[in-house]
């Protein structure tokens, strides 16, 4: 029988773990697969901000917990997959969300910044989709990892900012989803990405200010940034068997950004 769209988008006994998922983005995402029924395991560096994380999602009535670690540490991430496995059992939906960025020009870019990018945006990715799925997905032919991506890793720098770690680890992370998801669509598990243009953040704080909030809403043809619910559809989508057909595929959420001519 054909289900309805309530019943595809339902999450219900399915289990979520969250990267970067404190605040910001991912939070953001934890709530859109909470609400839709999923059990939530969060993780990121800081355990203060997962407690107030876990409490604020156990508050809306989801089933969520935590897990502190560094994604940009093999050690780490090998542990997030086993506790989490231990803890919640199978895992049918991995978010790849934690991120780093750094700002300068090219010519004065650090190694050591460039290696902190690349570490947590694209071999964190790599190190924790892989344990997922060796350990939870193939064998039960299904499950959906989402990579958040950005607008940045679709052109060059944005607005004058000077990104270029950040920008080349975000178009890493397309081709890494497009890639996965032509490898390990016969084990039924869907990759997609989420290309997020610019929402206010504790990471994007500081080129707000500089930038003004004004004239980044007016490069925008929606006219607006993004904000707490723009995410959720799309990730839902991604998650859910809404989305059952869709794979390998990356989608820009930025009012229209990257639209324009040179966005």
């Amino acid at each position: 029988m054909t289900r309805t769209v309530q019943q595809l988008f339902d999450l219900t006994g399915k289990t979520a773990l969250v990267t970067g998922g404190s605040r910001g983005l991912g939070l953001q995402l934890a709530h859109a697969l909470g609400e839709a029924g999923a059990k939530i395991m969060l993780s990121s560096r800081k355990a203060a901000d997962l407690e107030l994380a876990t409490a604020e999602l156990q508050a809306a009535g989801i089933d969520a917990r935590w897990i502190a670690a560094d994604c940009a540490q093999e050690a780490d991430v090998r542990r997030l997959a086993d506790e989490t496995l231990e803890r919640m059992g199978d895992i049918d939906i991995l978010v790849n969300n934690a991120g780093a960025s750094w700002g300068a020009p090219a010519e004065d870019h650090p190694l050591e910044a460039w290696d902190k990018v690349m570490n947590l945006n694209v071999r964190g990715y790599f190190i924790l989709s892989q344990q997922v799925a060796k350990r939870s997905m193939i064998a039960r032919k299904r499950g959906s990892i989402i990579n958040v991506a950005s607008i940045a890793g679709l052109g060059g720098n944005q607005q004058g900012m000077n990104t270029i770690a950040y920008n080349t680890s975000k178009a890493a992370v397309i081709n890494f989803t497009r890639t996965l998801a032509g490898e390990w669509g016969k084990y039924g598990i869907r990759v997609n990405a989420i290309c997020p243009g610019f929402f206010p953040s504790k990471m994007t704080a500081g080129l707000l200010k500089t930038l003004g909030e004004e004239n980044l809403k007016a490069h925008a043809p929606l006219g607006r940034l993004g904000d707490d619910e723009d995410l959720k559809g799309l990730c839902a989508l991604f998650a859910s068997d809404a989305g059952k057909h869709i794979t390998g595929q990356y989608l820009a959420v930025d009012g229209g950004v990257s639209a324009l001519v040179g966005g």
